[in-house]
Protein backbone atom coordinates (compact mmCIF):
# COMPACT_ATOMS: atom_id res chain seq x y z
CA UNK A 1 0.00 0.00 0.00
CA UNK A 2 2.76 2.45 0.90
CA UNK A 3 4.73 1.78 -2.30
CA UNK A 4 1.57 2.44 -4.34
CA UNK A 5 1.04 5.70 -2.49
CA UNK A 6 4.68 6.63 -2.91
CA UNK A 7 4.45 6.03 -6.64
CA UNK A 8 1.20 8.01 -6.88
CA UNK A 9 2.72 10.98 -5.02
CA UNK A 10 5.87 10.88 -7.17
CA UNK A 11 3.79 10.76 -10.34
CA UNK A 12 1.50 13.59 -9.21
CA UNK A 13 4.47 15.81 -8.34
CA UNK A 14 6.12 15.08 -11.68
CA UNK A 15 2.93 15.87 -13.59
CA UNK A 16 2.33 19.08 -11.64
CA UNK A 17 5.91 20.20 -12.30
CA UNK A 18 5.64 19.36 -16.00
CA UNK A 19 2.52 21.52 -16.28
CA UNK A 20 4.18 24.33 -14.35
CA UNK A 21 1.65 24.08 -11.55
CA UNK A 22 2.52 24.74 -7.94
CA UNK A 23 3.41 21.66 -5.91
CA UNK A 24 1.73 21.81 -2.52
CA UNK A 25 0.34 19.24 -0.14
CA UNK A 26 -3.15 20.35 -1.16
CA UNK A 27 -2.59 19.92 -4.91
CA UNK A 28 -0.85 16.57 -4.42
CA UNK A 29 -3.70 15.39 -2.19
CA UNK A 30 -6.22 16.43 -4.84
CA UNK A 31 -4.36 14.59 -7.60
CA UNK A 32 -3.77 11.40 -5.63
CA UNK A 33 -6.89 11.18 -3.44
CA UNK A 34 -4.52 10.63 -0.52
CA UNK A 35 -5.61 12.67 2.50
CA UNK A 36 -3.43 15.70 3.14
CA UNK A 37 -2.91 14.61 6.74
CA UNK A 38 -1.43 11.33 5.46
CA UNK A 39 0.97 13.24 3.22
CA UNK A 40 2.11 15.28 6.22
CA UNK A 41 2.38 12.38 8.68
CA UNK A 42 4.01 9.74 6.47
CA UNK A 43 7.74 10.62 6.38
CA UNK A 44 8.36 9.02 2.96
CA UNK A 45 5.41 10.75 1.30
CA UNK A 46 6.24 14.05 2.95
CA UNK A 47 9.85 13.80 1.76
CA UNK A 48 8.75 13.29 -1.85
CA UNK A 49 6.48 16.33 -1.79
CA UNK A 50 9.07 18.51 -0.08
CA UNK A 51 11.81 17.42 -2.48
CA UNK A 52 9.69 18.30 -5.50
CA UNK A 53 8.72 21.61 -3.93
CA UNK A 54 12.39 22.45 -3.37
CA UNK A 55 13.28 21.51 -6.93
CA UNK A 56 10.48 23.66 -8.33
CA UNK A 57 11.52 26.58 -6.14
CA UNK A 58 15.22 26.25 -6.95
CA UNK A 59 14.73 25.61 -10.67
CA UNK A 60 14.28 29.29 -11.41
CA UNK A 61 17.24 30.61 -9.43
CA UNK A 62 20.79 30.84 -10.70
CA UNK A 63 21.99 28.80 -7.73
CA UNK A 64 19.38 26.14 -8.45
CA UNK A 65 20.37 25.94 -12.09
CA UNK A 66 24.05 25.70 -11.15
CA UNK A 67 23.29 22.89 -8.71
CA UNK A 68 21.30 21.02 -11.37
CA UNK A 69 24.14 21.43 -13.85
CA UNK A 70 26.69 20.15 -11.33
CA UNK A 71 24.52 17.13 -10.58
CA UNK A 72 24.11 16.39 -14.27
CA UNK A 73 27.86 16.66 -14.84
CA UNK A 74 28.56 14.21 -12.01
CA UNK A 75 25.97 11.82 -13.40
CA UNK A 76 27.45 12.10 -16.88
CA UNK A 77 30.97 11.39 -15.60
CA UNK A 78 29.76 8.37 -13.62
CA UNK A 79 27.95 7.05 -16.68
CA UNK A 80 31.04 7.56 -18.87
CA UNK A 81 33.15 5.63 -16.34
CA UNK A 82 30.64 2.80 -16.31
CA UNK A 83 30.63 2.66 -20.12
CA UNK A 84 34.44 2.53 -20.15
CA UNK A 85 34.39 -0.38 -17.67
CA UNK A 86 31.83 -2.24 -19.76
CA UNK A 87 33.79 -1.66 -22.95
CA UNK A 88 36.93 -3.01 -21.28
CA UNK A 89 35.04 -6.05 -20.04
CA UNK A 90 33.66 -6.67 -23.53
CA UNK A 91 37.18 -6.43 -25.01
CA UNK A 92 38.43 -8.95 -22.46
CA UNK A 93 35.55 -11.34 -23.13
CA UNK A 94 35.93 -11.13 -26.91
CA UNK A 95 39.67 -11.97 -26.91
CA UNK A 96 40.41 -15.57 -27.86
CA UNK A 97 41.80 -17.71 -25.08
Amino acid sequence: MTSQRLHAVEQACTELAARGEQITFVTVAQHTAIPRVTLYRNPALRAVVEEHRARARDATTLTGLAAQLATQQLTLHALADKIRRHEELLRQLSQPR
